[in-house]
């Protein structure tokens, strides 16, 4: 009977996959045992239970999907770097692709939550190293038992979830659009009602971070700054600087600190810096210009800082640059000064344009209108263009499905995190601009801690004032 079993193995693992029965014989023997047995949890296995209790206790009785993603071609045969749903992340700490978390609904209400995954590649049928995705051209993958043991959960092969969804009955709720396959077995099973207040729910629990989240978002902005510290220093003060040798600089250090960047990098140098989302970055910074970096590192647990300067490429402001930086600054610091506890989120960015319309009205932008005419008609836009902040944490937009009355419309509470960051941008064929004007794009952006007695700067090493910026990059050049 072994032998026979061998025989089939053999057949399973070589003549059918097109190579001899004597190398898939010889690939199946001869490996080390690799199994980790003693492993300790991650360190936010602790968050990521208690963040289950809480979507548990608001759905009692109800079957919940929130799958990873899949794998999204770039073309061909290759795919996009995987990067899974926030989510998921969220209630897991665990990255993997193709997988699922699904909470069980138990008959007192409570929940099991089980962590459904790709488990080790099989060596016995050769999916190791015949597959292309097997471990041998992919990498090891954690066991089903080394993940239970570092994430805090059961953990379940991921190919037997399809089945378990389809004997599924009563009230399901399903995280849409993240894995097809998932989504195609409980088509007839939700409702787009209730999978939109499920991904309401989800979004609004991340509203207020907790202390591994604020520990991770310190860390983003401290590698931050030293990504903008690396691009000062490759910054020509006698010749160009390619936009893309900018990104490029400051990708290196988001990957040497952490997972990617958080966002496509906007790299914006001289009237490109009026475009608010110019990621082209196929432009040069040139002396006398002004650079407009716009970047975040994405830690290894994802989360990601949101900063922007603007920075002088010679290394100092002209007179006309430095007046519109500082209008720039007075609005980002009294908007800084609108975040505590108990105001509204609407505050902090009134605060700030209001302070900017005061200063297009001093320029005479504004024609005969007061400055409350221009604020209350919103003419102000035409050069602020842009909100003035937004809640960050694994997203860099994050908490993006939250309703509006907890969120824009919402309280700022002890423990959100959110950016504030006012800017002025006059576009080069702007004819109700003053000519000196033309061209000069400016945001100052920096990570606001909401804390219990007002707010504390998460990026306030990254310096602000014109004499700072100066300063520091003077410093960095040596």
């Amino acid at each position: 009977m072994g032998e026979e079993r061998g025989e089939a193995r053999k057949r399973a693992s070589g003549r059918s996959r097109g190579v001899s029965d004597e190398l898939a014989e010889n690939m199946l023997q001869g490996w080390a045992d690799t199994e980790r047995r003693d492993l300790d949890p991650i360190p936010q296995a602790a968050h990521t239970a208690r963040r289950r209790a809480e979507l548990s206790a608001r759905f009692p009785g109800e079957l919940l999907v929130i799958p990873s993603g899949n794998p999204k071609v770039r073309s061909n045969d290759t795919d996009y770097p995987f990067r899974a749903s926030s989510d998921f992340v969220y209630l897991t700490g665990d990255q993997s692709q193709d997988a699922v978390l699904v909470l069980e609904p138990e008959p007192d209400g409570s929940h099991q939550a089980v962590a459904y995954l790709l488990p080790r590649s099989n060596r016995e049928n050769g999916e190791f190293w015949l597959d292309y995705h097997g471990e041998l051209w992919d990498g090891r993958r954690n066991s089903l038992a080394e993940n239970e043991q570092l994430l805090g959960l059961p953990c379940r092969d991921v190919r037997t979830l399809t089945e378990r969804l389809a004997a599924a009955t009563g009230p399901i709720r399903l995280l849409r659009g993240y894995d097809a396959a998932v989504d195609a077995v409980l088509t007839d099973k939700v409702t787009a009602e209730r999978d939109h207040e499920f991904r309401v729910f989800l979004s609004e629990m991340r509203l207020i971070k907790d202390e591994f989240e604020i520990a991770d978002l310190r860390h983003a902005c401290d590698a931050t700054i030293r990504g903008f510290e690396d691009v000062v220093r490759v910054l020509g003060t006698d010749s160009p600087t390619p936009e893309r040798a900018i990104e490029g600089t400051f990708w290196t250090r988001a990957r040497i600190e952490g997972n990617d960047v958080g966002y496509t990098s906007v790299c914006a140098a001289g009237p490109h810096s009026t475009t608010l989302h110019w990621v082209r970055n196929d432009g040069e910074a040139r002396p006398g210009d002004l650079l407009l970096l716009d970047a975040g590192v994405e830690t290894r647990n994802l989360y990601t800082a949101d900063l922007t300067r603007t920075l002088p490429v010679s290394g100092r402001f002209t007179p006309v640059q430095r007046k519109v930086y500082e209008a720039v600054l007075a609005a980002q610091e009294a908007g800084i000064a609108a975040v505590k506890p108990g105001a509204s989120f609407r505050d902090f960015p009134e605060a700030a344009q209001r302070v900017l319309t005061e200063h297009l009205h001093a320029w005479g932008l504004f024609g005969g209108r007061t400055v409350d005419e221009a604020y209350e008609l919103g003419l102000f836009r035409r050069w602020t263009l842009s909100g003035v902040g937004h809640m960050i944490g694994l997203d860099v937009h994050d908490c993006a499905k939250a309703r509006t009355e907890m969120y824009m419309g919402g309280t700022l509470e002890a423990g959100m995190v959110l950016t504030v960051e006012p800017g002025l941008y006059f576009q080069s064929d702007d004819l109700t601009a003053p000519e000196e004007l033309r061209g000069i794009g400016i945001r100052i952006e920096d990570d606001i801690l909401v804390t219990p007695e007002g707010n504390e700067n998460l990026s306030a090493g990254l310096p602000r004032t014109p004499d700072d910026v100066e300063a520091w990059m003077a410093r960095l050049r040596g």
